[in-house]
């Protein structure tokens, strides 16, 4: 698979196509099995399916087979974790895996680096909590009165429990 242009390779083809990234994701997952912050974010017994689908993201992302999205629809990486806790903590932990998993590539500079400035990034835009969250401390009532309508009345009153 070559881009645009017949003489450009592209980036999957680069770094040795679905053999490379099946091995990145097969060590990466290793280590999450371990992992006990990272592992109970996976609701699955087993890791296998989670590892096809970052497998065939990632080989789609760099310019091989459009397989995820034709199973999967549009990435929508966001949304699709959502619904889990990422904070500091899961995103440091998820990206010293991934830097394990990279490394035991063994990719030249000039392949390695782009590679592993994307997962920073998408390991970053990932995180869906403040650092350091702790809920408010806040238990007090609020209350707001709307008199921009400029008609007779007081304003309508509304009142609003922060606790």
């Amino acid at each position: 698979m070559t881009s645009q242009h017949d003489d450009q390779v592209t980036f999957f083809e680069a770094v040795g196509g679905e053999e490379t990234f099946t091995r990145l994701v097969r060590r990466f997952y290793e280590g999450v099995a371990a992992d006990p912050v990272l592992r109970p974010m996976y609701p699955e017994a087993d890791l296998g399916p989670a590892e096809e689908r970052l497998r065939l993201f990632l080989m789609q992302y760099w310019g091989g087979p459009h397989t995820y999205s034709e199973r999967r629809g549009h990435p929508r990486l966001r949304m699709r974790h959502f619904p889990y806790r990422i904070g500091a903590e899961e995103r440091d932990r998820w990206l010293a895996h991934m830097r394990a998993a990279v490394d035991d590539l063994a990719l030249p500079p000039r392949l390695e680096q782009p590679l592993w400035e994307y997962l920073v990034h998408a390991a970053h835009s990932m995180v869906n909590v403040p650092q350091d969250a702790r809920p408010p401390a806040v238990n007090r009532v609020v209350t707001v009165t709307d008199r921009s309508r400029g008609d007779d009345d007081e304003g309508e009153t509304i009142s609003i429990s922060l606790s």
